[in-house]
């Protein structure tokens, strides 16, 4: 990583290996800079799920990895059956968002562009999010 290089002023030999300090301060900027480009790439991306939604799911992870220390093995199966709530609740999201779209145009309604630009929006949301996992 830093290499070392000794050198001399006025007697007295110096260390350049980086210090403690400087060392957070570049771990400090590598996580600046990563929590940035995330932030970047969540630009323009709307949540699946309503904040209490999210919430819930976040506290019952949080509860569920906690547990882990004291009963790995039902923290897991736990776990399992969280992702599996959690997947089925975004696959009756989408199923209710494509019903409503499909029922405007079966009564012949005009859906706008702007409805129809939001559901691409939100697919190719999920697409990328499933993709980069």
């Amino acid at each position: 990583m830093s290499e070392r290089i000794d050198t001399e002023r006025e007697g007295v030999k110096e260390d350049s290996r980086p210090s403690t300090a400087d060392l957070v301060r570049e771990a400090d900027d590598i996580e600046d800079n990563r929590a940035a480009a995330v932030s970047a790439d969540d630009r323009g991306r709307e949540p699946l799920f309503e904040s209490a939604d999210r919430d819930r799911f976040s506290e019952s992870w949080t509860t569920i990895q906690a547990a882990f220390v004291d009963d790995p093995r039902d923290a897991v199966k736990e776990a399992d059956a969280l992702v599996a709530e959690l997947m089925q609740r975004l696959a009756e999201t989408f199923a209710d968002e494509r019903s409503r779209l499909e029922s405007q145009w079966d009564r012949d309604e005009d859906v706008s562009t702007e409805d129809l630009r939001i559901a691409l929006q939100r697919y190719r949301s999920f697409f990328d999010r499933l993709l980069s996992a």
